[in-house]
């Protein structure tokens, strides 16, 4: 089945947008955090054979083009709203992992006709409750502290830039993501408070070792917004759709079935 990149331009041309799309059927829109758009591959292909599976790459990851404007988690929110509506879809699933799930927030929070339900995959966005507890910068510690945060069995699942050239476009990842998420780092202020206002149905996963933002988090995170389900994953991390890829597909296939 191919993934081949396609490439749209919206808003009036100014915003160059690649995205991969695969499968039919059901549409599911995939959202990538920082770690960028491998991370969601596995989920996409999977999804992808029963359903269809639309994974944009955010605007200068990946050597991407970025306008200047675009520096906002809004503008990102704007621009999925934006490219499904292009794509013309219909009762669409969106799925964020990380920072993903922070934009799949903000889009279930622009109440679309066109979105049926999130899913949010270990996502931030909001506080975390204690002015002596922040969000794990994972990028500022060294690779094997940031792997033991970030899976449950590093050894089997870490992934680490193969060349000199993988390792660049890594670091311009992390000063991209700085720039949509990076003050104040990796949440809203507002955000927690703003979630009361989703009116569609949402289900909150979560890597139950995740290091970078834990489990109370999560449940945090799902008690912020009305109705969700809290769905803890055990033998995973901060990556749940790599380490449990089919318990997250089951999961995800539960709640849909229910909508």
């Amino acid at each position: 089945m191919s993934t081949q990149k396609q490439n749209v331009r919206l808003f009036s041309e100014t915003l160059p947008l690649a995205f991969t799309d695969q499968g039919t059927g059901r549409a599911f829109l995939l959202l990538h955090g920082g770690a960028s758009i491998a991370t969601m591959s596995g989920l996409a292909g999977a999804l992808s054979q029963a359903a269809r599976a639309v994974t944009p790459i955010h605007p200068g990851f990946e050597g991407e083009a970025r306008p200047d404007w675009f520096t906002r988690i809004d503008d990102l929110a704007t621009a999925y709203l934006a490219l499904i509506e292009r794509l013309d879809l219909q009762d669409v699933i969106v799925v964020g992992n990380s920072v993903g799930g922070w934009i799949a927030a903000e889009m279930a929070l622009r109440q679309s006709p066109r979105i049926a339900g999130v899913v949010l995959l270990n996502a931030v966005g909001i506080d975390t409750g204690s002015s002596e507890k922040t969000i794990v910068d994972p990028m500022k510690l060294a690779p094997a502290e940031r792997f033991a945060l970030a899976f449950h069995d590093p050894a089997r699942f870490a992934f680490a830039p193969a060349s000199p050239e993988a390792a660049a476009v890594m670091e311009e990842n992390r000063r991209v993501l700085h720039i949509y998420a990076g003050e104040p780092f990796m949440h809203h202020p507002a955000l927690r408070t703003r979630l009361a206002q989703v009116s569609i149905p949402a289900m909150v996963v979560w890597g139950e070792n995740d290091g970078i933002v834990d489990a109370d988090y999560g449940r945090r995170y799902a008690d912020s917004i009305p109705g969700a389900r809290f769905e803890l994953v055990s033998e995973a991390a901060h990556f749940p759709q790599i380490e449990r890829l089919d318990e997250v597909v089951r999961l995800i296939g539960d709640f849909t079935g229910r909508l």
